[in-house]
């Protein structure tokens, strides 16, 4: 198998004719995507359960994913899963979803089933268990500020804090009409759209227990820290949804602030992407093996 399939892969069938038994039916769609772990995890969990099915790496630009998405169903995939920066336009590219993903108006998951398109967002609730194992407590009772709460996995982060009800949510985005847009999403719950200012996120942080970061800045070995040093505290819990080593994650350690990375996230969202696709539980412990857990 090759390490990334493209769209034009896809046309050529080429996913099935490189698997002698024809069954990768299953993918996570991104750009960029090389550096996903979900292939590890979630092909681990298919040897565990004995399915004969095999999950690919799919390179898909923006305005190719209405036709990759169109394309897995004609070839009878079970489902995908969208990363950056497919969560909020595939949203609008399935015919069915759950309540929290039409709530957050982003998925990170689809099924193909019946000719249809079914969409939910695991990210939320994968979040929320995440926080539970990296730091032994309860979303519910931090106040949080959210660095990039413009995009799918950040909306889906706000959203699960303000159906967990935690006491303070700010929301900080660099196009602050998309942090005012998603706050409008959850009135009534204590949210508030801040801009991308040095003294908004002094602001914010010195008012917050948790910090979450939500933006792709991480991706690239010499990505800067999104919050300033200073602004770190020891008291802070700071997550960090990338989960490879980043600037912030070393700010955080050096200023004696516990810190995790994004892989307990990618662990109990792909758990429950598995249960979505499959309707079993997914093998948890095969699934954190392979992700070094």
């Amino acid at each position: 198998m090759q390490a990334v399939y493209t769209l034009a892969d896809l046309q050529a069938g080429r996913p099935l004719r490189d698997d002698p038994a024809g069954a990768i039916r299953l993918g996570v769609m991104g750009d960029p995507v090389e550096h996903s772990r979900s292939p590890a995890m979630q092909n681990a969990a298919l040897e565990e359960c004995e399915l004969r099915t095999r999950y690919v790496r799919l390179r898909i630009v923006p305005n190719e994913l209405a036709a990759a998405l169109d394309i897995c169903g004609k070839l009878g995939f079970a489902g995908v899963n969208l990363t950056v920066p497919h969560k909020v336009a595939g949203f609008s590219l399935v015919q069915e979803t759950d309540a929290f993903a039409r709530r957050v108006g982003a998925i990170n998951t689809v099924r193909f089933a019946d000719g249809k398109r079914i969409g939910v967002n695991t990210d939320g609730p994968g979040f929320a268990r995440a926080i539970t194992e990296s730091f032994g407590v309860d979303l519910r009772d931090l106040r949080v500020l959210v660095l990039g709460a413009g995009g799918g996995a950040g909306q889906a982060v706000a959203g699960q804090c303000a159906i967990a009800g935690c006491p303070t949510i700010f929301l900080v985005n660099r196009d602050f009409a998309k942090a005012e847009a998603l706050a409008g999403r959850w009135a009534g719950n204590p949210v508030q759209p801040l801009p991308w200012t040095d003294d908004s996120l002094g602001e914010a942080a010195a008012q917050s227990d948790l910090i979450v970061h939500a933006t792709p800045l991480g991706l690239q070995p010499n990505d800067p820290s999104p919050l300033p040093r200073a602004l770190l505290r020891p008291c802070h819990l700071v997550y960090d949804l990338n989960y490879q080593p980043t600037a912030l994650l070393a700010a955080a350690r050096a200023t004696g602030a516990r810190s995790a990375s994004g892989l307990t996230m990618l662990l109990h969202q792909g758990a429950l992407a598995f249960e979505f696709w499959f309707g079993h539980p997914a093998p948890l412990a095969a699934m954190r093996r392979a992700l070094g857990l």
